[in-house]
């Protein structure tokens, strides 16, 4: 015996609904593209179309996507620079601010402020870290907004941070860089150990906000602007480059031989990114060296005196490059082990 379909309602007026609402679904599916576009814009809609980097790029050219232009690049790295300045002094100024608030020392602003850029005090430390961390989310906002590229395609060409390789990167660089400060300590001059004032507020400060400060200077040299000026041209090594000469010039006044070390942790770093494929190397290595840097700086002289480094010999470049390069080897092969990392 045969069934009759049921319809869900005998009301001539649902069906006619139903009828209506089906002839709306059948024009919203002619409105779209063979892309699952919309034909039209959509009022509302604030969906923004993004952009993969075709499989297997390097990762100096992963913004070479089908939406590239060479404006991008350009404007994206005119904006990041820009924001740079602007958001790193702000957040630094109000940072101390807030701390002069506080503890109402009776000496004047102005000279608080002085005392604090120069990290003579913790809280200009804590201001400048975390101003120079706001690099992280600058980066995201430019590869987003102007390369209309995912933020997670910065940390690596998985696209994502690989937090286990991070983990070994950081190892890697603790067991590695203690090594090459332990030598320098043995064959340098003696140095006496001699606590600065507030040194363990100052080595709070170093072990919470020094891995924000080097990770935001990553994400925006080794990251974002690695690869805006690396997808420029078809040859990665051309933001391999550029990035580390702006790198080092971004550190200030220098002697021949201080910009020479910076341009080659810049080089050198940026080699480590391309060859790994990620940030996660480079960062290990920025976060331990810093914590080292400014920690040994704490027990042996001050903070500020490290911070205000302006010049050093070549032997001390050298020294500090073949540092570096004590870390990048066993980073590299591990890498390599491991497939570009985890």
């Amino acid at each position: 015996m045969s069934k009759k379909r049921r319809s869900p309602s005998g009301n001539p007026a649902k069906a006619g609904q139903r009828k209506a609402a089906g002839s709306k679904a059948a024009r919203s599916r002619e409105g779209r593209s063979k892309e699952g576009r919309p034909a039209g814009p959509i009022p509302g809609d604030v969906t923004v179309a993004t952009f993969d980097p075709p499989a297997g790029v390097a990762y100096p050219q992963v913004l070479r996507t089908p939406g590239f232009a060479w404006w991008r690049s350009v404007l994206g790295v005119l904006v990041a620079v820009s924001l740079y300045f602007v958001v790193v002094s702000v957040v630094s100024q109000v940072v101390v601010l807030i701390s002069y608030g506080i503890t109402r020392p009776s000496t004047p602003y102005k000279d608080y402020y002085a005392q604090a850029q120069a990290f003579e005090l913790p809280a200009g430390m804590v201001g400048a870290n975390l101003g120079i961390a706001c690099l992280i989310p600058i980066s995201f906002v430019v590869v987003m907004i102007v390369h209309q590229v995912r933020p997670q395609w910065l940390g690596s060409v998985r696209p994502r941070l690989r937090w286990r390789w991070l983990g070994i990167s950081l190892g890697i660089a603790a067991v590695s860089l203690a090594a090459v400060f332990a030598v320098s300590t043995l064959f340098g001059p003696a140095v006496p150990i001699k606590p600065q004032p507030q040194f363990w507020i100052f080595m709070i400060v170093i072990v919470l906000t020094s891995p924000l400060q080097a990770a935001g200077e990553e994400y925006l040299f080794r990251g974002y602007l690695l690869q805006a000026l690396g997808s420029i041209v078809r040859a990665p090594w051309f933001g391999v480059v550029a990035s580390a000469v702006i790198f080092a010039l971004f550190h200030g006044t220098q002697n021949v031989p201080l910009f020479i070390d910076r341009l080659a942790f810049g080089l050198l770093a940026a080699m480590l990114v391309w060859k790994t494929g990620g940030l996660e190397a480079a960062i290990g290595a920025h976060v331990i060296n810093n914590v080292y840097a400014f920690g040994l700086a704490g027990l042996t002289g001050t903070v500020a005196q490290a911070r205000a480094v302006q010049q050093i010999g070549w032997v001390d470049a050298l020294f500090d490059v073949g540092g570096f390069a004590v870390f990048a080897v066993p980073a590299w092969r591990t890498a390599n082990k491991n497939r570009g990392g985890t």
